[in-house]
């Protein structure tokens, strides 16, 4: 197995992408994630939400790539956007040495984390990205998104507050901004397929952030799974020991089952 680290911004060291491999087998080309940790845009929870995600999906027959990217106001919208655009773009300008298939890279994200899976989903064809990068139109773009427990909208009755301060720069943020990285205001016919994990009593990114997303999808036309379980808090993860940390309400069998069934779902991408 190959692993190591890659800078995406010379200005930013906390700005990297940390590449696994695994060695390649005879006849069999890889899909590849791109993993996106939550921490509501104050921190990244790499140890739960990144390092373990691309461990689990590698058994499947992914390489993995965990972002870490700007957080605690270093950059505002669509900052963050672009640094997840340029890790598209490495991984698919180093597709012959990852041992992967260019069209098959996609994207989940956790929390916050998976507001910024989504933005790429949603706003991949942006022209701030363009401009920033110089890449070619839609290079950025995944072949589908895996979202767990998503931040998706600023609407005050249900949002995370603090996530979208936190990327807008600001503890006042107006309606007109909030309602500007709201992704289910994103949601078109270039919106890329969507797989979306969520509990119904998660205490501290209401469940409905995933329900008007797969709402719009729904208005859209556009292909998306939706799995909402019973019963367990926000950061749930893998839902198994690893991710658990010894917290009994971290780990539940039936959804640690999640991640099979988004393989799953992917394969008919």
């Amino acid at each position: 197995m190959i692993f190591k680290r890659i800078q995406l911004d010379e200005k930013y060291d906390n700005v990297f992408l940390d590449v696994y491999v695994a060695d390649k087998t005879e006849n069999f080309t890889r899909n590849a994630i791109l993993v996106i940790p939550g921490g509501g845009y104050r921190n990244i929870c790499s140890d739960r939400e990144g390092e373990p995600i691309a461990m689990a999906f590698m058994p499947y027959g992914y390489n993995a790539f965990v972002l870490s990217y700007s957080v605690s106001r270093q950059k505002t919208f669509p900052g963050q956007l672009i640094e997840a655009s340029l890790a598209m773009k490495h991984i698919k300008d180093h597709a012959e040495e990852y041992n992967i298939d260019p069209e098959r890279v996609f994207v989940t994200g956790f929390s916050a984390g998976g507001h910024l899976a989504a933005s790429l989903g949603t706003m991949w064809h942006i022209p701030e990205i363009y401009n920033a990068t110089g890449m070619e139109y839609g290079y950025n773009k995944p072949a589908g998104m895996i979202l767990g427990y998503p931040v998706i909208s600023g609407d005050p009755d249900f949002s995370h507050p603090g996530s979208f301060c936190n990327l807008l720069g600001t503890d006042e943020p107006t309606p007109e901004q909030l309602a500007s990285i709201s992704l289910e205001n994103h949601v078109d016919e270039k919106s890329v397929p969507m797989y979306v994990m969520h509990t119904s009593n998660d205490g501290t990114v209401p469940v409905k952030n995933a329900l008007v997303i797969a709402e719009a999808y729904a208005k859209a036309g556009k292909t998306f799974e939706l799995h909402i379980y019973p019963d367990a808090p926000h950061g749930i993860a893998l839902g198994n020991a690893i991710t658990g940390k010894s917290n009994a309400k971290l780990i539940n069998p039936c959804i640690e089952k999640w991640i099979e069934q988004a393989v799953a779902w992917a394969k008919n991408i």
